[in-house]
């Protein structure tokens, strides 16, 4: 839900903004956020750089989402600048860091469509998934978006480490899948500095 700058009742030439909590990719960017700092303490407490660099992309990502759309309301073109900045902290820093954690330790980086991976991004399209089977004692599954901090803190490095790319693919493509819709509208209503224009323009024609 996005909500309208009003004063009187009478429509300003703001555009919708806020309400960035209600977008699909925010939760799912926030999880992606607290599960990185989960598994820095985990597996990279003794590398304070790589640690403190994946927490800030991750953190990058949320925060990026947020002020982008409070950014609407006066240019959509800051709207879609910072959407692009959150985008490629998750994909070009975040993304690469996790790969490497598993390439270095010898660790698999699952294959796009190998079952397990389908499986894993099936789960990370819902808060919670259904149709799940009964973890083995002593093990931990992924439950959906809403495990996934959980699944993080208890699962082993390489299914950890996969579901962190899996989830920071679907985060990739929702804001790609956003900032579409930015630039449609954009190309339709304009932004601000366009209806200011439009407004201008027929102030001086009734005058």
């Amino acid at each position: 839900m996005y909500f309208h700058a009003r004063m009187n009742n009478k429509p300003k030439p703001f555009q919708p903004f806020g309400g960035y909590e209600s977008l699909r990719v925010y939760p799912l960017a926030e999880l992606i956020y607290d599960a990185t700092v989960i598994f820095c303490e985990r597996f990279l407490s003794e590398n304070r750089r790589t640690t403190d660099q994946m927490v800030q992309a991750a953190r990058s990502g949320v925060r990026n989402i947020s002020e982008g759309s409070g950014a609407a309301a006066t240019s959509k073109k800051s709207e879609m600048f910072l959407t692009n900045v959150a985008r490629a902290s998750l994909k070009d820093e975040l993304l690469p860091d996790y790969k490497s954690f598993l390439r270095q330790r010898g660790l698999q980086i699952w294959d796009k469509d190998a079952p397990k991976t389908l499986e894993m991004r099936r789960r990370l399209k819902v808060r919670m998934a259904g149709n799940l089977p009964e973890p083995a004692p002593g093990k931990v599954i992924l439950t959906g978006q809403e495990g996934l901090v959980e699944f993080v803190r208890h699962a082993e490095p390489e299914l950890a480490a996969n579901a962190m790319i899996c989830a920071i693919y679907q985060a990739t493509w929702l804001l790609w899948r956003q900032m579409q819709g930015q630039m449609r509208q954009f190309e339709s209503e304009g932004g601000f500095s366009e209806e200011l224009f439009r407004r201008r323009s027929q102030g001086r024609k009734r005058g």
